[in-house]
Order: C-alpha cells, then structure tokens, then sequence
C-alpha cells in the first residue's frame, strides 16, 4: 500500500473543508477539525485499499458513525484518489451526492450514516461477517464521544467482544465537547477506558493529532480468537484554528466572512510552516 504524507493530507483536508462549509454555510466544522488528523492517519498509512477500485473486495472497510463531520471524509477521498476534487464544489446542494451527512452513493463510502450510535453495530456486524468468511480485510469506525451515550453502540461493544472480533477497530474522536456543551457536563464519561476494558475490549489511548502515536495505535494486526480494540483518541476540537479550539461554538457555528477569512489565514500558515 501507498504511503501518503499524512501531515500535509491533514492540513488539505481542512482546508478543503473550511471551503466546503464556508460555501453552503454548513456546520459542524469543529468536529470536522478534531478528527482530521485521525481520518489522514487511516487513509494515508494505515487502511488497506485501492481508490481507483472502491470495490474492492480485500480493502479494509471504514464506517464514519459521526456521520455530521463528512466533509472531512469526502476530502480525504477526493485527495487520495477516489474521484475527481473539483466534485467537492458540489457539497451540500440541492440533488447532490455528498449530503451534509455521509452518504454511500460517494466512491469509497461503505454506508450512510446521521443518526448516532448506528456506525459502531453496522461495523461489528461487517467484521463478523468477515470473520464468517475467512475475510482478513479489518473494520475500522469512528465515533464522536457524545454518541458514546447511546445504548446501541453498547449493544455492540458487548456483541463484539463475545464473538472475539479481532478484526474491528473503533475509534472514538474524543474532544471532551459535544453538540450543547462539554461531554462531562451532559453525560459523564469517565472512567471511559475502563468502561472498554470491562466490557472485554483491548484499549489503546493515543494523542489524536500525534500522527506517529495514532498510526501505532490504529495499524492493528486481527489475531485469531483476539478482542476488538478500542483507541481513544484525545483531540481538541476545532483543532488548527485558535478561536474556535475548545469551543463548544464551533459544533454549529458556521465560518463566514471575517472570521471564515482568519481561519483560512491560519490554516494556510500552518500548511507553509
């Protein structure tokens, strides 16, 4: 597989995104900044695949289950080679194929996601499907940590580590901030990695905008009859533009004008630095 540099495929998958939201006046450009970092890493080093044949039945599949923060996601598609970049113009418009949230009618999507709590079961259900087969393609997903308060995505913690699926990864974005407020002020999540380990899933916490510590964390290798694994990634939300990390603002807020301009000015700084 084709090793990208991951940092500058982070800074044009904000970029791109900025630009994305900015245009159509969307939102959710905080969380689209947390887990860039993390959506480079897996795509540039990390996930097996083959962008001109999106079908391909030996690739690794990823599922966004934060299916809001997509703009980051098609980004990272359109610069590693799934279709052309120019389509991005088209995000969030009237008849067209990238929807607000992610949609699988996109070259290298595997599934349509918006609800919360729905990317971690449909992915456990991939992986041991997978397993069924004597596939040895690995399942990755990404949640955000305020859809950690879903009971669904603990039906399938549960499911997955009763069927041993060694072959599944999930990733959780965790920026301490969620859609009104901080994730401790709306639903307590810690002792968050305990809560995996007790549920029986091998647990791996990494600086989330560290791209050495995220590669070692998510390039796992499926050991027969192992756990799934679980890497807490610790990231800052709106990561890359000093207003708006950390700021619970950002999660609907879209970037316009004056403030659209300054973050485009730091953004660009970052990528020449």
């Amino acid at each position: 597989m084709e090793t990208l540099d991951t940092q500058a495929l982070a800074h044009r998958i904000r970029l791109d995104a900025l630009h994305m939201v900015n245009r159509t006046q969307a939102s959710h450009i905080g969380s689209m900044f947390s887990m860039s970092d993390i959506v480079a890493v897996l795509y540039g080093r990390v996930m097996d695949k083959r962008p001109t044949e999106p079908s391909w039945p030996h690739r690794d599949r990823f599922i966004l289950s934060k299916g809001h923060a997509v703009a980051a996601v098609y980004a990272a598609l359109a610069a590693t080679g799934y279709f052309d970049p120019a389509l991005l113009a088209s995000y969030y418009s009237n008849g067209s194929v990238f929807c607000g949230h992610i949609s699988h009618d996109v070259p290298g999507v595997e599934i349509s996601t918006g609800s919360l709590g729905h990317g971690l079961p449909i992915a456990a259900g991939m992986a041991y499907a997978a397993r069924q087969e004597g596939a040895v393609h690995r399942v990755f997903t990404l949640l955000s940590d305020g859809e950690c308060d879903e009971g669904s995505n603990w039906e399938a913690i549960l499911f997955a580590a009763h069927h041993r699926l060694s072959n599944l990864v999930a990733i959780v974005d965790y920026n301490k901030i969620q859609s009104l407020a901080p994730v401790s002020e709306t639903l307590a999540l810690e002792p968050f990695a305990d809560k995996w380990r007790a549920f029986n899933w091998n647990v791996l916490e990494a600086e989330g905008h560290d791209h050495e510590a995220l590669a070692a964390a998510l390039d796992v290798t499926p050991v027969p009859n192992g756990r799934p694994t679980c890497v807490l990634a610790h990231t800052t939300k709106g990561k890359g533009v000093s207003f708006m990390e950390n700021s619970v603002l950002w999660h609907y807020r879209t970037p316009q004008g004056e403030e659209f301009e300054a973050a485009l000015r730091e953004l660009e700084a970052n990528t020449h630095a």
